[in-house]
Formats: C-alpha cells, structure tokens, sequence
C-alpha cells in the first residue's frame, strides 16, 4: 500500500456515520473499515471475555493493514477496552467514542438531558465518571436499549424499520420534571444516528440530538499531522475497503458498503 489507511472499527455497520463524516474532513485519505459482525451484539457479551476478543482481533488487524491510526467508533467498546487497547499497543494511536456528555451540558437549558446508550454503555463506570465530571449541575438520565443497535442495522440492510418500536425505545428519554423537559438527547451509539429522523417523527416533543460523529473524525484528523500525514493519493490509488470478521457478509451487506464506497474483502 503507498500510504497507511485510517482504520475505522465497530460491532457492525453504526461506525458508518463516522466514516462518513471523516471522509468529509479527510477526503485524500484511505480507510479500511472494519464490522465485527461476528461478535454483534457486544452487549450480550461479558466484560472480561469481550476485551480479550477486541484485543485479540487487533493483534491481527494491525498486522494485516498496518493503519496509520485507528477509530474506535463504537461506544461500548470504547468505554470497556479504549484504554486496554494502548496498553497492548503502545505503539499505535486509537481515538474511542465516548458519550457526548459535557457537549450536552454546555447546551441545555432545561438542565434535562437524556443519553440513549446500549446497556452496556449505561452501566459502565466511565460513562457514570463523565457524568460527575461534567454534568453534575444536571438531571442526566441514562436510557439503555436493547433493540435500537438492531433496528439501525435492519433499517440500513432493509430500508424497513418499525416506528412504533422506535418510538418505544426511545420514550424513556423523555421526562417532565419541576416544570421543565428533557431538551437535549446524546446519541451514545453510532449506530442511531441512522435511526434519528425517526426518532424526530416518534419523539413526544422537539430536541436537540447530539450525534458524536463529526467530533470523532475530527479527534482522529487532529492526531494526524502528530504520526506523519501521508501525501495525497492519486486518483484510483484509493484503498477503501470493508471487512467483515464472520466472513459472511450478504449481498444486502455489499451493497450498503458499496453505497458508502467501500469494497468488502474476506
């Protein structure tokens, strides 16, 4: 390969919206993006038994396409191996995905904010410090689903998604409380921001839905310049493409990739 790629990572397609926005910021750059769709969902996973996979899966990923940096764009596993993962590499840069708490303290009004998460997020140490850390003068409830992470991905293979599930999903955000509402909702999972004009369709009144991808592209570009940016590519030396660690991706799969110009790879 003539220049390093930035190597994107999440338990299915979520990280997509990530890919998206670093395209934009990054558009003379080459990505390998990553599905462990073999692993999905990681909430049914234990903690220790998950950080030795994502670990593991690493060791041969870096080897194999040797990024330049790499984006954990995923919130669960962020906040469960973020910092297990520099350990085993030092070498290597990562940036994780963290919820987009103190944005969402600095924004509302109501002091009501809602973080819509996986129940893995949710129950995280991590989150609960970033709480104290930077939103202790609000009421910050955490709204964990099983169902959304799912749905996201049915609705990107399919284009169907039920609304009412939706809908449903998302209604414990929602809180009414000394005369105030919730205002701002952090999507803490990537892959809802692919559900979010659902959600605006569901949702009992009009909020503020903070999606963390564009901070995350910009974290990854400003680390960049620091490792050794590489020059720009010339036109078809592009080295974009998807892997998906079952092995098994189908052709609704391909297709999605395709549409966000990836070629999948065994």
């Amino acid at each position: 390969m003539a220049e390093r790629p930035v190597l994107m990572f999440d338990s299915g397609i979520g990280g997509l919206t990530v890919l998206r926005e670093a395209r934009v910021l990054m558009p003379d750059r080459s990505f390998v993006y990553v599905a462990d769709d073999a692993a999905f969902p990681y909430g049914a996973w234990e903690e220790p038994a998950l950080k030795a996979h994502i670990i593991g899966l690493f060791g041969g990923l870096l080897e194999r396409f040797d990024p330049e940096i790499s984006v954990i764009a995923c919130n669960t596993a962020s906040t469960l191996v973020i910092d297990a993962l520099r350990e085993a590499f030092p070498g290597h840069p990562f940036v994780g995905t963290v919820p987009a708490i103190k944005p969402a303290a600095e924004r509302t009004r109501s002091g009501l904010v809602s973080v819509l998460a996986t129940p893995g997020t949710v129950k995280r140490q991590y989150t609960r410090d970033l709480i104290t850390n930077w939103a202790s003068k609000c009421h910050v409830r955490l709204v964990g689903s099983d169902r959304l992470a799912a749905l996201a991905e049915n609705y990107m293979r399919d284009g169907f998604v039920d609304e009412e599930a939706v809908g449903a999903e998302i209604a414990p955000c929602f809180i009414e409380r000394d005369g105030g509402r919730t205002d701002i909702v952090v999507l803490a999972c990537t892959h809802y921001p692919f559900l979010v004009n659902r959600m605006r369709k569901t949702a009992p009144w009009p909020v503020d839905w903070i999606d963390p991808a564009e901070a995350i592209a910009r974290r990854a570009l400003s680390l960049l310049p620091e490792i050794g940016q590489a020059p720009a590519s010339a036109p078809g030396e592009r080295f974009d493409i998807a892997v998906f660690t079952s092995g098994n991706a189908g052709f609704a799969e391909r297709r999605l990739m395709q549409g966000f110009g990836l070629a999948v790879t065994p």
